[in-house]
């Protein structure tokens, strides 16, 4: 797990290397400091966030059969698929005993219990939206509905689950805990759509990137694609999906086909819309500029 982090290397040795947590721990953090003026309260709501989203990630490279992660090998290709469930359902269990520290922090106990299940229904919610993911991958086309309805559990529920804490940790109702539960579940919808355009583009643009060789991933640009590539294009799609296995040239030619309909642009804009919506949601908060600001520092983040 430490491995995972960053915090040692594959012999155990400590590392320097920076810490990326993940964008929506930080948003429970910023929730806090919005509603109570202190972020401290939720720091065991930001770290449970973290490391869930973590267990999420160890597993997720097992499925997808990713070799690298985070530039680094993955912990299933250091130590096997095995260890790395393990790993992975170890940092689950310590999400859950760190989501128990609110009460540290001052948080009721009954609060605790409803933060506690908030968690807990989230991680049911990301794991349906992870199997509609990889049931996508034996299906030629998957509409928009679907793909929409599948990042708004996979990636929505956690990001806005983290919101949602950060509101519950300063004391908040329920419905202001769930309108900021809505507004980070678009933060994380967006994001997701943000991680899947790297997934096809790669860190230089070319597509080479070993998530999309490995599997069928039915990303939002490949869908605006089926919907609005030339027949030719649209039946080369089709031919290249319907391969056992996916090389390094088809990679390359997906994306060939994708930049002629614009479909990363189209993709991209579609984020922004998310985020948009968000913003709405956002001033309807009573919230300072200031503090709106810091949401949208996050918001750039995602």
């Amino acid at each position: 797990m430490r491995y995972h982090l960053g915090w040692t290397d594959e012999r155990g040795q400590p590392q320097d290397g920076p810490f990326r947590p993940y964008f929506a721990s930080t948003l429970a953090l910023v929730t806090s400091e919005a509603i109570s003026g202190e972020f401290s309260p939720a720091l065991p709501a930001a770290i449970a966030v973290e490391l869930v989203y973590n267990f999420t990630l160890v597993h997720g490279e097992v499925q997808a059969g990713r070799i690298d992660a985070q530039d680094r090998p993955s912990i299933w290709w250091v130590w096997g698929p095995a260890q790395a469930i393990n790993a992975g359902d170890g940092l689950h269990a310590l999400g859950r005993a760190a989501i128990m520290k609110l009460s540290q922090r001052g948080v009721t106990a009954q609060r605790v219990l409803k933060a506690v299940e908030m968690l807990d229904r989230t991680c049911l919610t990301l794991c349906e939206g992870q199997f509609m993911d990889l049931s996508f991958q034996d299906q030629l086309l998957v509409t928009r509905l679907d793909y929409f309805t599948m990042i708004e559990r996979k990636s929505g529920s956690l990001a806005g689950c983290a919101a949602g804490l950060g509101a519950l940790a300063a004391g908040a109702d329920d419905t202001i805990s769930e309108k900021y539960q809505q507004l980070g579940s678009k933060l994380g919808m967006a994001w997701q759509i943000g991680r899947d355009v790297d997934d096809l583009w790669g860190k230089h643009g070319d597509g080479v990137t070993p998530s999309n060789v490995l599997n069928k991933k039915k990303s939002l640009p490949l869908i605006n694609a089926f919907e609005h590539a030339s027949t030719a294009d649209q039946r080369e799609l089709t031919k290249i999906y319907m391969k056992r296995v996916l090389e390094n040239e088809d990679s390359a030619r997906i994306v060939a086909i994708l930049d002629g309909v614009d479909a990363r642009q189209q993709a991209e804009g579609q984020a922004a819309a998310l985020v948009e919506e968000a913003f709405a949601m956002l001033a309807g908060l009573g919230l300072s500029q200031g503090q709106q600001q810091a949401f949208r520092e996050v918001a750039a983040w995602a």
